[in-house]
């Protein structure tokens, strides 16, 4: 059977279409939500998060970034790293206060907060990651050899604009807060929406580790009710 003809990626949506739709896809994550048939999938999970970020006010939008959610596991495949990259160039992550970056990786969401990472620490302001996960039985740490390697490469990829603003990445602490966690193998997605949806709208306008987390980043930060409600909801 003759080789198929290889599609010319032309955007940043087609090639996350086209890594989505793949044969190696379809058998690492996609076998991973047919045995959860109420999960959801990448393509529903990316149409609710991008309906998150289209109703918050231009002022919050001044505030934060976000990067796709494939884009992690595809800068994990070597062959689409640079690209990937490059693409997160164009979000000026270092001008940002918050970048939040939802990860689908191993069949499980979970969701990354990268803090002040264009700020030196400060009485105020302290750079950092928040990992919130809803399965800490899993060891949400994990990935965090991954996370560390992918924060390095976004600061060389910004460095070239903005070289005085790189302080030592081995610094920048991953913190994993107590958050409240699911109760069953399917709503990891739906997790990662509601934290995503609470912490855009409740986040301070500085956040500093010696104050400890935000005062709502508990592990009663929220009821199953709450998320039932913000669920129905959801345009699925």
């Amino acid at each position: 059977m003759p080789k198929r003809k290889q599609r010319e990626i032309i955007s940043v949506d087609d090639f996350c279409a086209s890594a989505a739709a793949g044969p190696n896809r379809r058998r690492n994550n996609n076998a991973s939500f047919s045995k959860h048939p109420n999960k959801l999938d990448t393509n529903k999970f990316e149409c609710c998060f991008r309906n998150i970020w289209q109703g918050l006010s231009e002022d919050k939008k001044g505030s934060f970034t976000f990067l796709d959610s494939l884009w992690f596991p595809l800068y994990m495949n070597e062959s689409s790293r640079e690209k990937v990259l490059k693409w997160i160039e164009k979000k000026c992550i270092l001008s940002k206060k918050y970048v939040v970056i939802p990860i689908v990786y191993w069949g499980h969401w979970s969701l990354l907060i990268l803090c002040h990472f264009g700020d030196r620490k400060s009485k105020n302001r302290t750079p950092c990651m928040i990992l919130l996960d809803s399965l800490h039985m899993a060891n949400p740490k994990r990935l965090e050899p991954e996370i560390r390697k992918f924060v390095v490469d976004i600061y060389k990829a910004e460095a070239k604009e903005r070289p005085k603003k790189k302080p030592a990445t081995s610094q920048i602490p991953l913190l994993v807060p107590k958050v409240p966690q699911q109760r069953n193998g399917e709503d990891c997605g739906r997790f990662v929406l509601y934290f995503t949806s609470l912490f855009v709208e409740n986040a301070p306008k500085n956040f500093s580790t010696d104050d400890g987390y935000p005062y709502f980043m508990k592990e009663d930060w929220f009821c199953p009710q709450d998320l039932d409600r913000f669920c129905s909801g959801l345009i699925l």
